[in-house]
């Protein structure tokens, strides 16, 4: 199920004779979690996204959350996150950096089946992009909407010492809105395949696999990447502090 949400418009861009890039990319990452108490935390996200073969930045990545637990296995979320985009072609001669600045509202949803997790994220975002003249920045932003949905498994693997590997599995498909969107209403969709584990009781280290599949503004071109995900993990309970200073 999940493979065909994003085979088909791969299918359909490479029978229709559209134009499709592919390239490889790594991004590295660092995520923190501070938990304030029982129903409210903060994240944090710093990630490097860099082409491979040539090695050329193409994003860099800082957004903050608040996250409200609302109850019944649902969370509610706001953002904000600030974006450095390089161009698109790592060859390119020109090294003009765009900066993007992006609110979003969320909500998660768990449904735990035995072992299995299944989670689901809905986000809106309003995104803010720099605009441009003549190859240099220019004054003001221009703004469109865009409206994520991500389906993930998450299952416990083999028992590494005292803490088991977990495997994750997720599709998350984007879709643009605005008064400039006219070709490239379907923006993306992101197959993810990774494996976690606990390297300490606060800190995690993740390992995957994205395949990113992405439409661009003009309608009949496309990207094809894949992607090598690292990412570590670090959460810190405020709330269980508070009980041990209280004790």
């Amino acid at each position: 199920m999940l493979w065909c949400l994003i085979s088909a418009p791969l299918l359909w861009a490479q029978s229709t004779g559209r134009e499709v890039t592919d390239q490889q990319l790594i991004w590295v990452g660092y995520h923190s979690t501070l938990e304030l108490n029982k129903g409210w935390s903060l994240n944090f996200e710093v990630e490097e996204r860099r082409f491979i073969n040539p090695d050329r930045q193409h994003q860099f990545l800082a957004r903050g959350q608040v996250r409200h637990a609302l109850g019944k296995n649902w969370d509610a979320v706001g953002g904000f996150a600030y974006f450095l985009q390089s161009p698109h072609n790592p060859f390119a001669t020109e090294v003009l950096v765009v900066p993007e600045l992006r609110l979003h509202i969320q909500l998660d949803y768990k449904q735990p089946l035995e072992k299995l997790m299944i989670t689901h994220r809905y986000r809106a975002e309003r995104r803010f992009f720099r605009n441009t003249a003549g190859g240099e920045l220019a004054d003001g932003y221009t703004a469109n909407y865009r409206f994520r949905y991500r389906l993930g498994l998450e299952y416990p693997l083999v028992k590494l010492g005292q803490q088991r590997l977990k495997g994750k599995l997720s599709d998350e498909i984007m879709v643009n809105a605005g008064e400039r969107i006219t070709h490239n209403w379907f923006d993306q969709n992101r197959l993810y395949a990774g494996l976690s584990y606990p390297v300490h009781k606060n800190v995690s280290v993740e390992a995957g696999y994205l395949k990113w599949f992405q439409q661009r503004a003009s309608g009949n071109q496309f990207y094809d990447r894949d992607i090598i995900r690292l990412i570590v993990s670090h959460k810190l309970d405020l709330k269980r502090k508070e009980a041990d200073v209280e004790i």
